[in-house]
C-alpha cells in the first residue's frame, strides 16, 4: 500500500478515545485491515505532520445484534492507537 489516505479510514471517536487523548496523548483511528504498524505510522506522520512514538493495533470482531426477532452482526474493523511525541497534537480531533 502506497496511498496514505487509503490506509486511514478516519478517526474513531468515543468517550474512551477522547479520554486517551487528554490523559496520554493517544489518538485512535479506523484503518484498513491489511495495514501494518509501519504503514500506519508513516501515514499518520505524513498526513497530520506529527511525530508518532508507538502504534498499537486491535482487530475488532463483529458483535451479534438483535432488533426484535431479527439477528445480524456489526461489521468487523481494525483500529490503531497512535501515541504522539510530547508537544504534538492533531487539531482534527478537537470538536
Amino acid at each position: 500500500m502506497t496511498k496514505l489516505y487509503e490506509i486511514i479510514k478516519g478517526p474513531h471517536i468515543t468517550e474512551r478515545s477522547m479520554a486517551l487523548i487528554e490523559s496520554s496523548n493517544k489518538y485512535t483511528f479506523k484503518v484498513v485491515p491489511s495495514a501494518n504498524k509501519v504503514e500506519i505510522k508513516n501515514a499518520v506522520e505524513k498526513i497530520f505532520n506529527v511525530k508518532v512514538e508507538e502504534v498499537h493495533t486491535v482487530n475488532v470482531k463483529p458483535r451479534t445484534k438483535r432488533v426484535g426477532r431479527y439477528e445480524g452482526k456489526t461489521s468487523a474493523y481494525k483500529k490503531a492507537i497512535c501515541k504522539l511525541a510530547e508537544g504534538n497534537k492533531i487539531d482534527a480531533f478537537n470538536i
